[in-house]
């Protein structure tokens, strides 16, 4: 399907989709410029995309591929492609991964995950599959036992490894201890998550001879964001221009950015969903652009939307209908997300805003926690396995969070990893 023209996917998107007929109401019939829209809201994109009596989709469900986005297991978000919108995109993003080193002959092991329509897996083993370049596919899997992930390794003398940090690096650990180094992988392809410097040492210890690149950025509600960019800094990407737009916007205005070096948030049109169409969609991190007139941006880390803690995807507004759910007293005034690195693994704290921090007791706590990982049972299972740092909770006074400097807002997610 050849990209549309923007109006003509306005128009398709105001007459068979119920929502954005309703949020649109208020412009002309003739919408001619991406910035005459405004910015999806997500709360409200997500309650219209219900797998039953949906009113964001521009068709019945006749013929489509479903996959999951992050979100609690009470309120699951579900991505729906064509199989032509698949096709497509897997297409493009395997035209990436050449700019990021894919050669004709390698050998690829895809450790992603698959199963219970988590999309990574299979999105990769297409992407490879459609690259424009010939190669090897191993289907191996995220969850293959130890033992034979690296016997496949071995006896294919693969040449690239896919998988998220996280897998990488306990992979790593594994071979490291046994004394079984992989000097013939030549490229580390990850995604999913940043990965941070302090976890090089550990990879170059298994794989001596790899160089760690990103394979890409894409998530499967927002679809294609961004091919690598090969050089020093493993987050800088480049739009996949014709098929989407990507916009970097101010935090108070939601007007673009136009200067290089400014923070923002990243929305995505994208030029070539009709089904599930995504238009001015918020992706979920911050941006800035390195080369505006390129399309060429750096990722900062995770907006207010969402947060990534190791290989587990949280939703900020379902943390806090569990945390809610949880308090019937309503002892909890306010609630942020707070991300941090400490022993080389990520981790998530609950800091949490009541009138008397000093007398919540640890009952009160633990019951929190309790909720939260019972909503979201991958985040128990990833600290188990020693991927995350356990889940905490920290109460301070409301006037402890953090704001916003100009606007006095409360910022809902706090990073405090470095991402230098």
């Amino acid at each position: 399907m050849p990209v549309q023209s923007f109006a003509e996917l306005i128009r398709f998107a105001r007459r068979n989709s119920p929502f954005y007929q309703e949020l649109y109401a208020h412009l002309p019939e003739d919408v001619a410029h991406v910035t005459d829209l405004p910015v999806v809201p997500q709360a409200e994109f997500w309650r219209a995309n219900s797998p039953r009596d949906n009113r964001l989709l521009t068709a019945p469900l006749d013929e489509a591929v479903v996959f999951r986005s992050g979100g609690t297991t009470g309120s699951p978000k579900f991505s729906y492609y064509t199989r032509t919108e698949w096709r497509e995109f897997t297409t493009a993003f395997g035209s990436g991964l050449v700019t990021a080193g894919l050669r004709p002959g390698h050998r690829v092991a895809d450790l992603f995950y698959a199963g219970d329509l988590y999309a990574s897996f299979s999105f990769i083993l297409d992407s490879l599959h459609r690259s424009p370049v010939a190669n090897v596919r191993l289907p191996i899997g995220g969850a293959a036992p130890f033992e034979s992930t690296a016997g496949t390794l071995e006896e294919f003398a693969v040449q690239v490894v896919a998988g998220t940090p996280t897998t990488l690096c306990a992979l790593a650990a594994r071979l490291s201890a046994a004394g079984r180094p992989m000097p013939h992988v030549e490229l580390l392809f990850f995604g999913g998550e940043c990965l941070f410097g302090d976890q090089l040492p550990l990879l170059r210890a298994a794989f001596p001879n790899a160089v760690a690149r990103s394979l890409g950025y894409a998530s499967v509600d927002a679809g294609l964001l961004g091919e690598a960019v090969p050089g020093d800094d493993p987050r800088v990407h480049r739009a996949f221009t014709p098929h989407t737009v990507v916009e970097i916007l101010h935090d108070e205005t939601d007007r673009p950015v136009e200067a290089e070096g400014t923070a923002g948030r990243l929305v995505v049109t994208d030029l070539r969903r009709r089904l599930m169409p995504v238009l001015r969609y918020p992706a979920g991190d911050r941006a800035e652009w390195v080369d505006r007139a390129a399309g060429v941006f750096r990722i900062l880390g995770r907006a207010e939307e969402g947060v990534r803690v190791g290989p587990v995807s949280l939703h900020t507004q379902d943390v806090h209908d569990i945390v809610k759910e949880a308090d019937p007293a309503g002892a909890v005034t306010a609630l942020q997300l707070v991300v941090r690195r400490v022993d080389g693994r990520d981790g998530l704290v609950l800091r949490l805003a009541a009138r008397e921090p000093a007398r919540m007791d640890e009952e009160s706590t633990l019951l929190v926690i309790k909720a939260v990982l019972a909503g979201r049972p991958l985040y128990d299972s990833a600290a188990d396995a020693g991927h995350v740092n356990p889940l905490t909770v920290e109460w301070v006074r409301h006037e402890d969070l953090a704001v916003n400097a100009r606007s006095g807002k409360l910022v809902r997610v706090v990073d405090e990893r470095p991402h230098s």
